[in-house]
């Protein structure tokens, strides 16, 4: 009686939209089809379809299934898998933050190799987190750590804009900043 039920439930889901029929699961006939030159072959029965697209050692993919006739079209299935996930990824920006960190006792040349370093994550088109730790006695002296922070924010604002202005978290004092 249980498994009467899983199954009515499966079968009461949405089918996802994104799934593509192929080969023997087009059950539908006749269908429109396109070769894998682009050619239209015209409205021919699937199993037709189907034996052409095995003779050119392809798939017979349905494109346009909510048309009538659907629309096949016979192509290789993987490289159109891969085109489409190519296509929604193109979309999507990869960008990573890095961290410089500093102290307020740093000293300047140290500092100068830091936003060198900071300079090329931005060339790089990644996020810098600029980081000024404060151990002991100096959190008693914050404004030296800010003199830090704004040194190095004024040298890689010609690489990157401040997306958040410095902000005390803690022990830490801490500003992002955009490549531009």
């Amino acid at each position: 009686m249980m498994f009467l039920v899983a199954l009515a439930r499966r079968n009461n889901q949405p089918e996802n939209r994104d799934t593509v029929r192929i080969n023997s699961q087009i059950r539908i006939t006749p269908i429109r089809v396109v070769s894998e030159d682009g050619e239209q072959l015209g409205v021919i029965p699937t199993e037709q379809a189907l034996e052409r697209a095995r003779d050119a050692g392809l798939d017979l993919v349905e494109v346009a299934p909510t048309e009538r006739p659907p629309v096949c079209r016979i192509m290789d299935y993987g490289k159109f898998k891969y085109e489409k996930k190519k296509k929604t990824n193109k979309g999507q920006t990869h960008t990573k933050t890095k961290e410089i960190r500093l102290r307020p006792k740093t000293g300047e040349e140290d500092i100068r190799t830091k936003i060198r370093q900071a300079e090329k994550f931005l060339e790089h088109k990644d996020k810098v987190q600029v980081s000024v730790l404060f151990r002991g006695r100096e959190m008693a002296h914050i404004e030296e750590g800010r003199k830090v922070m704004e040194m190095v924010i004024e040298i890689l604002s010609e690489h990157g804009k401040v997306e958040t202005r410095p902000q005390q978290h803690g022990r830490r004092m801490i500003c992002m900043i955009a490549p531009k």
